[in-house]
């Protein structure tokens, strides 16, 4: 198949919703499709999600025999030398078959690629192949919501360590001082996420926060500038180790980016290795809640 006619399906399975879509090569969404990832409280049934598949090709006008691959990011960590993927906003803290399970709902003797990875390995693929991040060999994908995670890719690779969890960088130890909340979330997490910013600025979510800040509360300023803080050092941290020439940032608290973006950019430099801070660009995502999808995409679309 050529690279004009090459399309693949995209999967990404998030935590709240599960996205589908047709992808050619030139990154253009062909048909899409959209559901809860949680029926009745209970995770997507995997029938359900092959049900799905077969609505967007159809959709698109396409066979399964005219797609390049599909290419499938989870909410968590997967372990290509067992299939399994460890997800707990999906299926708790049990580890689960996800790639006989996608198999076994494929059309029988199909030689379709199927490729697996995290959702951080998405979104920073989707940036540098449609976004922010075009024309990058070194990169970072920072999502900033609930939780912290980061996407890599160096030297035009992308990093995923022994065990598929490099990328958790919401772990980084940032202050001597210990909290008991680090233990289940890591320090940089519990400083600078969504819940830390509402927590410091006294209301019920990041939102309601970010709101306040915007008319003027004083509790709501001050919890912007010490969250900025936290967050200038964390990127202070990956622009050491991997100086990289961008960062790009995503997630919920990035709704909020006229708020965080000035003060981070401004404090980067104070804690960042003195000559790759100014290597590095600190941008906002241009593909929002597609960057994974179209990661997956890319993924599939990859030669092996």
């Amino acid at each position: 198949m050529s690279d004009e006619a090459a399309v693949a399906l995209a999967i990404d399975l998030g935590g709240t919703k599960v996205s589908l879509a047709v992808v050619d090569a030139d990154g253009r969404v062909r048909a899409r499709t959209r559901l809860p990832s949680h029926e009745n409280g209970a995770a997507l049934a995997f029938d359900a999600l092959a049900a799905a598949a077969n609505e967007t090709l159809r959709a698109a006008g396409l066979g399964w025999t005219r797609l390049r691959g599909i290419g499938v990011v989870v909410p968590g960590i997967y372990t290509p030398a067992t299939g399994r993927a460890w997800a707990p906003n999906l299926w708790g803290l049990d580890e689960v078959p996800l790639r006989d399970e996608l198999t076994a709902r494929l059309p029988a003797r199909l030689p379709v690629r199927l490729v697996i990875d995290s959702d951080r390995s998405g979104c920073v693929l989707g940036e540098l192949w449609q976004g922010a991040a075009r024309g990058c060999t070194d990169a970072v994908f920072l999502a900033v919501g609930t939780g912290i995670g980061a996407g890599i890719v160096a030297g035009g690779r992308l990093v995923r360590g022994s065990g598929g969890i490099a990328g958790a960088v919401g772990w980084f130890a940032l202050d001597r001082r210990w909290r008991d909340d680090y233990s289940r979330t890591g320090c940089f997490e519990g400083e600078a996420a969504g819940p830390a910013f509402a927590r410091r600025a006294g209301c019920a979510s990041a939102e309601q926060a970010a709101e306040a800040a915007r008319r003027g509360d004083p509790r709501a300023l001050a919890a912007v500038a010490e969250t900025a803080e936290w967050l200038a050092m964390g990127l202070a941290n990956l622009i050491s180790v991997l100086n990289p020439q961008v960062i790009v940032l995503g997630g919920g608290l990035m709704q909020a980016a006229d708020l965080f973006l000035p003060p981070v950019r401004e404090r980067v430099s104070r804690w960042a290795q003195p000559l790759a801070a100014p290597q590095c660009r600190i941008e906002t995502t241009r593909l929002g809640a597609d960057a994974a999808l179209l990661g997956a995409a890319r993924l599939a679309l990859l030669e092996e």
